[in-house]
């Protein structure tokens, strides 16, 4: 640890509806940056924009970072040294710093209408200006002054006063050096007393001792005026570190309207083990690190370097987390996977109370191998618990003449044999293979018809087991007596 200085990082989302899957992105390096170097890592909820709060919002953000394992170290749910963590019951924090900001001059009082600006834009706009932003009707004049002027409004902003000499181009601890377009004369505190989110962040993160300001790379162009603002309050810049975007196959950015996996509670619905998705988003990060694509958190934290972190934005490929998913649902044992089938189907309504976990646990070694998802568990194994066995059409129609006589063989050798899967499997096959010269795939059709009502089901001989000879027995006599 005597390399770095500890950090403090922060990710800071907004509670205006399922979390975005880009929160636990950025929370996943945040904690890893902080983990590597012994510091702290904060959540803060920039709940600032009331009209746009969703109920319930803030909770879920608290329990998919849990759920992922993302858990902070300091926030409005587990506290800490440098609260309030809510933005809005730190509405007082911010007008002492906006303030000091217009007495010496970086910043000024605007009594623009929207009307006036909605003008000014348009006017901009059809006269093809090179610079564009606002003009400085207001700058220097009092408040008599520009009310003798047309567009007036009662209720001033207060805009930051960008030097012309403004420097454009910053370090990124992930990019190197980088230029941003020049800013405009930014809004930092609204009509309504609110500061906006660039004069709140920076306060903040100063603040809460944020040295390590990890975000989405669509921030690149407000950096400049964050580090004018740092600067001008004689506050140290901390390093900024811009994530890629995560993006759609198309290319296009990952969002919620598009796609359903840019909710992070999908993951979740989904079935997909939470230390899978941390991985997926890992190499994410990376942008594929192929030297060990399967690496549990712990590991990823040993060797982090943001020098990793790949500045394309990588394509948002489900096939790689389904098989990510696989490969954790492989290494868990038998009862560990029957454990989360049954909380996951618990929690999303899969889950009867007629359903026999003595029996899930028996049947998750047959499709462990293969399964995908813990939503996909108990749709391939329903037939275990069904008092009944519903045919269907499809599996009927592959019934061919002598399934009746295939039937009676099976009867007559599982009336006496031993009970499991081997001796069934050695049983069956020297009576309806060898006995009436059927080859396999054909043998067995009938007898996966008759005891999972389907053409293709999880291993026959070991259904048979789980089920025992009665149960398996009547299925049987149960689908021959329609033939």
């Amino acid at each position: 640890m005597a390399d770095f200085t500890p950090a403090r990082t922060r990710v800071a989302p907004s509670p205006t509806g399922d979390p975005h899957v880009g929160t636990a992105f950025m929370a996943l390096f945040d904690k890893a940056w902080a983990r590597r170097t012994g510091g702290q890592f904060v959540l803060r909820i920039e709940d600032t924009d009331q009209a746009r709060l969703v109920e319930g919002s803030e909770q879920q953000i608290y329990d998919s970072l849990a759920w992922l394992g993302l858990q902070p170290d300091e926030g409005p749910n587990v506290g800490g040294d440098h609260g309030p963590y809510r933005q809005s019951e730190r509405l007082d924090t911010y007008r002492p710093f906006v303030d000091r900001l217009i007495e010496a001059g970086h910043a000024y009082y605007c009594w623009c209408s929207p009307e006036r600006l909605k003008e000014m834009r348009d006017e901009q706009a059809r006269t093809k200006q090179s610079v564009t932003g606002y003009d400085r009707l207001c700058h220097g004049k009092t408040k008599e002054e520009r009310a003798k002027l047309p567009g007036f409004s009662d209720t001033p902003v207060v805009r930051m006063l960008i030097p012309d000499d403004v420097p454009l181009t910053f370090h990124d601890i992930i990019r190197g050096e980088v230029k941003a377009p020049r800013p405009d004369d930014q809004v930092i505190l609204k009509t309504d007393g609110f500061p906006t989110y660039h004069m709140a962040v920076v306060v903040d993160d100063h603040l809460m001792g944020i040295n390590t300001v990890v975000r989405g790379e669509e921030w690149i162009s407000s950096t400049p005026k964050h580090i004018l603002l740092y600067q001008w309050l004689g506050w140290e810049v901390p390093a900024f570190a811009h994530m890629p975007l995560l993006r759609n196959t198309d290319k296009s950015k990952i969002s919620k309207r598009k796609n359903p996996a840019a909710r992070l509670m999908w993951f979740k619905e989904e079935g997909y083990l939470p230390e899978a998705v941390v991985n997926f988003l890992q190499l994410l990060g990376y942008a594929g690190d192929e030297d060990a694509e399967v690496k549990a958190f712990d590991e990823f934290v040993a060797d982090f370097a943001w020098s990793k972190v790949h500045t394309v934005g990588p394509i948002f490929d489900l096939k790689k987390l389904d098989w990510l998913n696989g490969h954790y649902i492989r290494s868990l044992t038998a009862d560990e996977l029957a454990d989360r089938i049954v909380a996951w189907a618990r929690e999303y309504g899969q889950w009867s109370e007629t359903m026999r976990t003595d029996v899930l646990r028996q049947a998750v070694p047959i499709i462990q191998e293969r399964l995908v998802t813990l939503k996909d568990a108990l749709p391939q194994l329903d037939y275990l618990f069904a008092s009944d066995v519903t045919i269907a059409d499809d599996a009927r129609a592959t019934l061919k003449e002598d399934s009746g006589a295939v039937l009676d063989e099976a009867i007559a050798v599982l009336e006496d044999i031993p009970m499991d899967a081997a001796a069934i499997q050695t049983g069956l096959r020297e009576r309806i293979c060898e006995g009436m010269g059927i080859k396999p795939k054909f043998a067995f059709g009938p007898l996966r018809v008759a005891i999972s009502g389907r053409k293709v089901s999880p291993p026959l001989f070991e259904s048979m087991e789980i089920l025992g000879r009665d149960e398996t027995l009547r299925r049987l006599r149960a689908l021959r007596a329609t033939l």
